[in-house]
Parts: structure tokens; sequence; C-alpha cells
């Protein structure tokens, strides 16, 4: 093979080899981006039974004579030892009427406990139209040995459900939440200076 044959070789396998590479590092980079891309996605659109998350209701909200109920499920998942539920199980109220309730947990080990809520609507087509303003769920909870606390969830269904016609036989929405446990934090030693220092 003659130097110019084996240049252009060299070439084409160097940039088959780059090409491989860029390829290999969009798929790992769409791996990491997937999660957060998919989460942002449920949240604008309410896929999945995503609720809508509002800082606070947008000016005055349409309240409709049309009336619908809401329940509550709670659930911890297992391994966390909390003990959580709502103060009542079930509510009605008019589509576009902002209600607040609140649900109990307590701690019910004998140690300092960080957990987090997840959650979702059914049925999943009705989570673009479940506003909450405000929501235990979106920090993490850290609870000591024995405390009991008061959580409060605050939302609306949005008026703009009664044009969509699918949900016109809808009588009920059915809020869940899961709590999970969270990682504890790294605890402070003292290092060798006496001062505190984290592992």
């Amino acid at each position: 093979m003659s130097a110019t044959a084996q240049n252009k070789k060299l070439k084409r396998d160097v940039i088959v080899a780059g090409a491989c590479g860029v390829f290999v590092a969009c798929m790992v980079g769409a791996a990491f981006a997937a999660v957060p891309f998919y989460n942002w996605f449920c949240r604008t659109t309410g896929f999945g039974g995503t609720p809508q998350i509002a800082e606070k209701s947008a000016g005055p909200v349409q309240v409709l004579d049309r009336t619908i109920y809401i329940r509550f499920d709670s659930n911890v998942a297992p391994g966390l030892p909390w003990l959580f539920q709502p103060e009542q199980n079930e509510i009605k109220l008019r589509i576009g009427e902002v209600a607040t309730v609140h649900y109990k947990v307590i701690n019910e080990a004998a140690r300092t406990i960080t957990a987090q809520a997840a959650y979702n609507v059914s049925p999943p087509t009705v989570g673009g139209y479940f506003t909450k303003i405000n929501c235990f769920c979106f920090t993490q909870q850290t609870m000591k040995p024995g405390e009991t606390r008061e959580m409060t969830v605050v939302f609306y269904v949005d008026p703009s459900i009664v044009k969509d016609h699918d949900q016109d036989d809808l009588n009920t929405i059915t809020l869940s939440y899961t709590f999970y446990r969270q990682a504890e934090p790294a605890a402070p030693v003292a290092d060798a200076s006496g001062k505190n220092s984290k592992l």
C-alpha cells in the first residue's frame, strides 16, 4: 500500500473514531438529561397525572357551579417508619375554588429521619388541570424522633377543565402522595485540631 493510500486510510479511521466518540458523548449526555427533561415535561403538560404548580393563584380564578370530589391518598415507602394520613379522606368543592387540606405526619422511629413526598393525581388525564399553590412535597422534610407535624397543601381545579369534553363525566379526582426516605447528610466529626469537619 502506498504512503498516500495509508494516509487516506488513517485519516478516514480518525474521522470514524471521532464521529463514534461524539455519538457516545451525545448518548451519555442524553441519558443524564432524560430524567430532568421528563420531569419538566410532566410538570408542564400534566402528563402522567403530574399536577401543575403555581406560586400563587394568577388573579381571581373563576369559580363554577360544577362540583367535584377530591380524594386524598397517603402512603409511605417500605423502610420509612412514618405515620402519614390526611385529616379528611375526601372533600367536595366547586371547580376553580381554592381548597386547603392538612395531613398529619408522625416520625415513629427513635432517630431523626429525612424524607420527601412524590405526588400525582388520577385519572392521569386531569394532571394538567390540578394546580397546587402550596405543598409540602416541594422540600425535604426532616423530623426528630416521635415528632408530629401538620403539613398543608393548597390547590384548585382549573376551570378550563370544562372545555375538555373528555372530562364531562369526571366527578372524582384522587390526589396521591408517597413519602420516600432520603439519604442522611454526613454527620460532622472533630478533626485533630478540634475543629468540626465533614467526612
